[in-house]
């Protein structure tokens, strides 16, 4: 898949280091690989949900959420957002869509 912008992933990652290897973890992986739709993604990404049109990933065991936009048929991954659970939680990502 191809992953835009890794920019987005670096920046939080300056703020909150230790997000840092999951997040490049997550990168890596999801960059190798070419995910036909969402249930296939599951095999890999097992806590992947679709929420509001878009896909959210647990990062650094739940500390972390990464939120994605993802299109199977260009093989193309947006990241729109990574948040700390608490800024997840909080709902205000969903009027940045």
């Amino acid at each position: 898949m191809r992953i835009i912008s890794k920019p987005i992933l670096k920046d939080f990652w300056t703020k909150h280091p230790d997000a840092e290897k999951p997040l490049q973890v997550w990168y890596k992986t999801i960059k190798s690989r070419d995910f036909l739709d969402l249930k296939d993604l599951k095999y890999t990404f097992k806590t992947a949900d679709r929420v509001d049109g878009l896909t959210v990933f647990n990062i650094g065991g739940n500390k972390y959420r990464l939120i994605a936009s993802i299109h199977y048929n260009r093989k193309k991954v947006f990241i729109r957002s990574v948040l700390t659970h608490p800024e997840y939680d909080r709902g205000n990502w969903k009027q940045q869509t």
